[in-house]
């Protein structure tokens, strides 16, 4: 495979050194299958133009659609000024937010050299961030330079690295944006020279319109009040297969006015076939965007208030997905370049287990069902097996875990019961995989613990078995599938015996417990858990002196480990402390782990997700909310939002992978609404600066395994109010709404629909039938 990103060949380094559940806790389903109501277009989204005010906007040129004629107005004033298209009566109101490329630090990595982060073994951005406490968004964001934001040529070969790139989801291709605005195929820096100059365009900011539309939009600064103005999106009327047809405006803006204009569509003019086209046919085109993409993310949950752009990540990774999979559905681990838009990584685990459980967390239940029906029917085998090079064996009790979720949350036992020879040999694989291992000496340190690849990359080497081991993780992971499934597989099957699953969970679950607990090096401070057991490295020192090392790709085992949530707490607490503190994370994420250099210490975009997960369930709020901001402004292109597999602090551009696109619509999610056991969280990880002001913050129609919730926190002076609509299905054991006060504040009384209500480690208890509203007010001190 090709080496195009100084990230990418840290994660493969390995390789070259040889020379050669989320909330996958225990899941209910207690409510009958849900009905698919039949779906209608949703109306478009406007605004009555009696609402705006339009006063300072430079008319620009209108179109017509039909025999209703459209106006065109945007503020110039500023770079992030409203687009708005009106038929007199209603707008769509486009807006515009660009966030700094270049690094806005005064003081990068917080005052300390790079080479002191990535030699200590502690993670030591995350110590200084937490030392009072929550950490603060914005020194979170200025701890480290921003992703794509020193972009060195020698580093990819030569080739410009893009930063975002654009499509439609029935295309089977993307095409890429580069820093400048160009794509292969349009070229705005023939008509504006000064876009070709790279120092220019490094001082650039970039955003989404609409805040998280597919359209990327580009601003470089030339002095006060002059910009260029540059938006790049993809017609959504192009009937292509694979050719992604662009449409362009590139702008020079000065003092408020466009003082040069230029529109395009896909590719340079050839007079007189080919002409440029008019601004009456991209405004008309952007109009049909606009609605088609609202369309696409109609009806998913959503978030409110907080800094700005939170709300809108998840709908924009979502309609990402859309764009990067063929006809929206079919799997893609990445796009643009070979890596890793080719067809050998279509089958990768990690790509259908992030998007099944995103789109699962998030209400988009007909794309969870495309995608879990599309991958059991194209890439699990009826012996269980994947269709795709090297199986990581973990992912398939995860994948386990997630079709009880999929039950639990859509009802649909049809699906599941089509594709149940798969399901079923996929636990008979298990099973088969246990057995061996029990086969082996009692005092052998494997014995009862699943044996195999932890990770895809193992396939690649000369001798991949180094790496068929009883990594902790696979064991975790299937008793976590093997469990849930068994709880819910009645519904599927009735009737059938699921007793053999259960006792293989329950002895998986005790073995792992008691393996690693064994496994403890208590001599070293803290104290450290290997990924498997047996080893007396640490995976540092195994790196170092093992070429190469059964201990490689740790960063996997670790969180995988975590995520299945089969330890008890004092377990889990050591393993998180374990990985702080031995080189195992970076700004608070998972690192992804390999030799120690003095000059990276990288983050893993993918995959970190379920580390995140056991620190919510462990309490850890203020690492839990320091994993989030870290994991937007750390992996993700500043404004353009493309998401890296392995990201580096240094500023590079990694190439993006869509499972990690999916990790921050998760994390994001499971802090507003999180359910664990028969326990529904509500609000748990809010940060507490968001309820500074008397901005509302919460979360419309989440799915859960009760059914919709809503929750909503907002402070009036010294009063938090709080506004809880409880899961509509049934009610969970227990509702814990957690009152998150502002910075400085304590909660003294609180009640419950006007009736006083105890306050228990910072939640309350809520009450009532499925459906119900329930308002609570805290007095704040």
């Amino acid at each position: 495979m090709s080496d195009t990103a100084p990230g990418r060949r840290r994660f493969l380094q390995g390789m070259a050194a040889t020379g050669a559940a989320m909330a996958i806790g225990p899941v209910t389903a207690t409510a009958a299958p849900i009905a698919s109501p039949a779906v209608s277009p949703p109306p478009p989204v406007r605004t009555p133009m009696a609402a705006l005010d339009l006063q300072g906007h430079v008319d620009l040129p209108g179109f017509r659609v039909a025999d209703t004629p459209w106006r065109v107005s945007e503020d110039l004033t500023h770079p992030d000024g409203d687009l708005v298209l009106n038929d007199g009566a209603r707008a769509c109101v486009i807006g515009k937010r660009t966030e700094a490329s270049y690094d806005e630090s005064p003081q990068p990595y917080l005052g300390m050299t790079l080479a002191e982060i990535a030699l200590a073994d502690a993670d030591r951005l995350a110590d200084r961030l937490l030392a009072r406490g929550e950490p603060d968004e914005r020194e979170v964001r200025l701890a480290a330079p921003p992703v794509a934001s020193k972009l060195d040529p020698e580093n990819y070969y030569g080739r410009l690295p893009w930063t975002s790139f654009v499509g439609t989801p029935p295309c089977a291709d993307t095409m890429p944006v580069y820093t400048s605005g160009s794509t292969r195929t349009y070229h705005p820096d023939q008509v504006f020279a000064a876009l070709h100059d790279p120092a220019k365009v490094a001082r650039r900011r970039e955003g989404l319109l609409g805040g998280w539309l597919p359209a990327v939009h580009k601003v470089v600064p030339l002095d006060e009040g002059r910009w260029y103005d540059v938006i790049v999106f993809a017609d959504v009327d192009a009937t292509d297969r694979f050719v992604v047809q662009t449409w362009h405006r590139t702008a020079l803006v000065e003092h408020g006015r466009f003082t040069h204009v230029a529109y395009g569509h896909s590719y340079p003019a050839y007079p007189p076939r080919r002409q440029p086209p008019d601004a009456a046919a991209f405004y008309a085109a952007l109009l049909r965007f606009h609605d088609l993409w609202q369309g696409e993310l109609h009806g998913m949950a959503a978030v409110h208030g907080g800094t700005p752009g939170w709300a809108d990540m998840p709908r924009f990774a979502f309609a990402r997905e859309r764009v990067v999979r063929p006809d929206g559905t079919y799997p893609r681990y990445g796009a643009v370049d070979r890596d890793y838009a080719g067809n050998e990584y279509d089958g990768f685990q990690d790509t259908f287990t992030s998007s099944l459980h995103a789109n699962l967390e998030w209400g988009r239940f007909a794309q969870a069902t495309a995608v879990l029906d599309g991958y059991f029917t194209d890439f699990v085998q009826p012996d269980g097996m994947i269709n795709m090079r090297g199986a990581e064996t973990g992912q398939f009790g995860l994948t386990l875990s997630l079709l009880a979720r999929y039950l639990a949350y859509t009802g649909d036992a049809a699906l599941l019961r089509r594709h149940r020879g798969k399901i079923e040999a996929t636990v008979a694989l298990l099973g088969e995989l246990h057995d061996e291992s029990l086969r082996l000496a009692p005092d052998d340190p494997g014995h009862g613990l699943i044996h195999g690849w932890n990770e895809s990359d193992a396939c690649l080497f000369p001798d991949p078995m180094l790496w068929w081991k009883p990594y902790f993780a696979n064991s975790a992971m299937a008793a976590r599938g093997l469990g849930d499934l068994a709880a819910c597989w009645t519904r599927i099957v009735p009737g059938a015996d699921v007793s053999a699953w259960q006792r293989r969970a329950t002895q998986l679950r005790d073995r792992v417990q008691a393996s690693v607990r064994a496994s403890v090096r208590h001599d070293l401070s803290p104290p450290y858990v290997p990924p498997l057991p047996g080893v007396t490295r640490t995976f540092r020192e195994a790196l170092k002196q093992e070429k190469p090392s059964e201990q490689q790709w740790p960063h996997r085992a670790y969180a995988e480990l975590l995520q299945a949530d089969v330890l008890p707490a004092d377990l889990a607490n050591l393993i998180v402390d374990a990985m702080r503190g031995h080189g195992a994370t970076t700004l608070g994420v998972v690192a992804n782990i390999g030799p120690v250099d003095p000059g990276s210490r990288d983050m893993l975009g993918f995959i970190s997700h379920g580390y995140a997960q056991q620190l919510l369930r462990l309490g850890r709020i203020d690492e839990y909310i320091l994993f989030l901001y870290a994991h937007r402004y750390h992996d993700h292109t500043p404004g353009s939002w493309t998401a890296g597999e392995v990201s580096d602090i240094t500023g590079g551009m990694p190439l993006f992978c869509m499972p990690a696109q999916m990790t921050v619509p998760l994390v994001l999610r499971w802090a507003f609404v999180f359910d664990e056991g028969d326990t529904l969280w509500l609000g748990r990880a809010i940060p507490r600066a968001w309820l500074a002001d008397r901005a509302p913050v919460g979360m419309t129609g989440a799915p859960t395994p009760w059914g919709m919730c809503s929750m909503s926190l907002r402070r009036e002076g010294d009063v938090l109010h709080g506004e809880v609509q409880l899961p509509d299905r049934a009610v969970p054991g227990q509702v814990r709404l957690c009152l998150r006060t502002p910075p400085g504040k304590r909660v003294d009384t609180a009640r419950r629909d006007g009736e006083p209500v105890r306050v228990t480690d910072g939640y309350v208890t809520l009450t009532g039938a499925p459906g119900q509203r329930v308002k609570v007010e805290a007095l704040l001190v």
